[in-house]
């Protein structure tokens, strides 16, 4: 894994220009060519708490392919989804990476799916990248190798929001895990902050 480019994503992700839209959700999107970008901002209000701590496992909904998430996070996507929907389909897109930190990455990882089941012409040429990204999938998921094949956790090792919700409730991490950082170098809450995960990336 390129430390460098995950440090360009993250550092654009912190700085992008984010729209703010229903249930708390913030989305941002890039254009470069064919390749679109979509970030999704860590949490910033009271509302995105709230939706961080509705962990309760719903049906994500779709009919003949359900499978069981992270209540708050899939209202605060879906919330998003509409405003995404068009450019997501656009045949002139033939690369889409998602990038969200924290609250963020969550989303990230759901559109990420979304973008897989949805555009089975590009699936090799989407990928996916969630900063201090909590669990969001409970249980496992038909095809999970696929779908998240190329998503990738970015964990600085002792982040608490990365092991939450607990394991215990039949949540795990999708794609691939790639810690940075050392074990107790900080705090469970210091390893999350932003500034120690740029640290971490540009070192």
């Amino acid at each position: 894994m390129d430390k460098k480019y995950l440090s360009e994503l993250f550092s654009a992700c912190l700085d992008a220009d984010y729209y703010h839209v229903e249930n708390g959700a913030s989305f941002a999107h890039l254009r470069d060519g064919d390749v679109l970008y979509i970030f999704f901002e860590k949490s910033n209000g009271y509302e995105d708490w709230y939706n961080n701590l509705s962990y309760r496992a719903v049906p994500r909904g779709r009919e003949g392919d359900e499978w069981f998430c992270h209540e708050g996070f899939l209202r605060v996507f879906e919330s998003v989804l509409p405003y995404l929907e068009a450019l997501i389909s656009s045949k002139s897109v033939r690369k889409i990476i998602t990038v969200g930190y924290s609250h963020g990455g969550a989303l990230a990882l759901l559109c990420h799916e979304y973008i897989w089941y949805t555009r089975e012409d590009i699936r090799e040429n989407i990928e996916g990248y969630g900063f201090g990204c909590p669990r969001v999938v409970r249980g496992r998921v038909e095809n999970e190798d696929e779908r998240w094949r190329n998503f990738f956790v970015i964990r600085n090792i002792d982040d608490l929001v990365t092991y939450l919700p607990p394991a215990l409730l039949g949540y795990r991490h999708k794609g691939r895990l790639f810690e940075i950082g050392k074990r107790g170098k900080y705090s469970q809450i210091d390893a999350h902050r932003a500034e120690n995960y740029t640290f971490e990336l540009e070192n």
